[in-house]
């Protein structure tokens, strides 16, 4: 052991974790400044205010907003190996902590619940408690996977909107009550250079990332009718003497939905009633066509909803096998095409109330869907609620 290492080994911080805390830390990492100099982990300078400064880099594979989470513990030493000065890093900031206790030469310090962030005492914590509660809460998962670093930055870390997505579902599944009660035990975690510990994150966060298809159940894929839920059947035009629509208007929301679906990685199938000619016109019209990996029409097909084959064919499009077909979501305007034909294959079923030009009345229970919505824009916030309760 060389004497910088020496240094990381005897000054290395005794770590404190809530006892309802889900994402413990798992590594620590160290380098040693003499000089001043950039630091090579974080964003700061690192500037020794006696003879050294050590730099200590908490990993956790989660915080409660984000999978993967990097804080920071600087201990200053003098000469003769004495701590001079503690900091600690909290939500981007570089904060003092020289209050907090030192036991045979390691700063003890308090990590919050949830985040991280590194605190001298649970006492000092006390004006953030509301906001501590809130993040572990209501604002768990709010940013998926964290690749705005310099890790996603080289092209080391990434993630898809449909990664993102099952990040965001997991910590929000993961949300809990910080009890603010610190066990008196240390977390004991290994010590590595921060040389090795930047050289194990990016294999590392894309298996944590590759595993959440299998461990966060999710909504396979979203199949959408079009009429009177992504068009407006009463603004319809027809070629003449014919039953192809030539054009048509979107019913409020409508665009933005399908843009809102992409962006949250879900995966679209259209299915629907009429001639292909229609929906292409229609969806090429406002550019919603290639939103759709399949396009599973009637007039393709020979049969019309609510048939099962118009459903088997869309699973199958997508690749998912029939026994995944609970995890797939249909919505559409007519209960006794979409709803009984979705109903009847095992899909989720799902309303949409924004038309009355069909009833809104099942005749019986297998027109009756499993939830109902007044408006598209409802959707997002539905499936995601679907998701959780998965």
């Amino acid at each position: 052991m060389d004497v910088l290492e020496k240094l990381a080994v005897d000054h290395r911080p005794v770590l404190k974790c809530c006892r309802t805390e889900p994402y413990p830390p798992s590594r620590l990492g160290w380098s040693v400044a003499t000089q001043p100099v950039r630091s090579p982990s974080s964003a700061f300078d690192l500037i020794p205010r006696g003879g050294a400064v050590i730099e200590y880099v908490v990993w956790c594979d989660w915080d409660i907003g984000h999978l993967y989470d990097l804080e920071h513990v600087w201990v200053h030493v003098d000469a003769g190996g004495s701590v001079v000065a503690v900091e600690g890093s909290q939500h981007g900031r570089r904060v003092d902590l020289t209050d907090c206790a030192v036991e045979a030469g390691r700063p003890v310090v308090y990590l919050e619940p949830g985040k991280h962030a590194v605190w001298s005492s649970p006492k000092s914590m006390a004006p953030e408690f509301s906001r501590i509660v809130a993040q572990c809460g209501p604002f768990a998962g709010n940013d998926g996977v964290h690749v705005d670093n310099p890790f996603g930055d080289r092209g080391e870390i990434a993630a898809t909107p449909f990664e993102h997505r099952l990040a965001r579902l997991k910590l929000k599944r993961d949300a809990f009550r910080p009890a603010f009660d610190f066990s008196p035990d240390e977390i004991a975690v290994p010590l590595v250079s921060w040389a090795e510990l930047a050289a194990w994150i990016p294999g590392h966060v894309r298996s944590l990332v590759a595993g959440l298809r299998n461990s966060v159940p999710h909504i396979e894929a979203v199949f959408l009718d079009c009429g009177d839920t992504l068009a407006d059947e009463g603004t319809e035009v027809k070629d003449e003497a014919t039953e192809i629509v030539s054009s048509a208007d979107l019913i409020p929301g409508a665009e933005n939905l399908t843009r809102r679906l992409i962006a949250r990685g879900y995966r679209l199938a259209l299915v629907a009633d009429g001639p292909r000619e229609t929906f292409l016109n229609i969806l090429g019209q406002h550019g919603l066509w290639n939103h759709f990996e399949a396009h599973v029409i009637s007039g393709d097909l020979g049969v019309a909803k609510p048939h099962r084959r118009m459903f088997e064919t869309a699973l199958a499009a997508l690749g998912i096998p029939a026994q995944a077909a609970s995890r797939v979501v249909m919505v559409g305007n007519n209960l006794e095409r979409d709803i009984k034909g979705a109903n009847e294959t095992g899909l989720i079923s799902v309303f949409l109330r924004w038309s009355t030009r069909r009833t809104h009345v099942p005749k019986d229970a297998s027109e009756k869907p499993r939830f109902a919505i007044d408006y598209i824009e409802d959707l997002p916030d539905l499936l995601e609620r679907i998701e959780l309760a998965l």
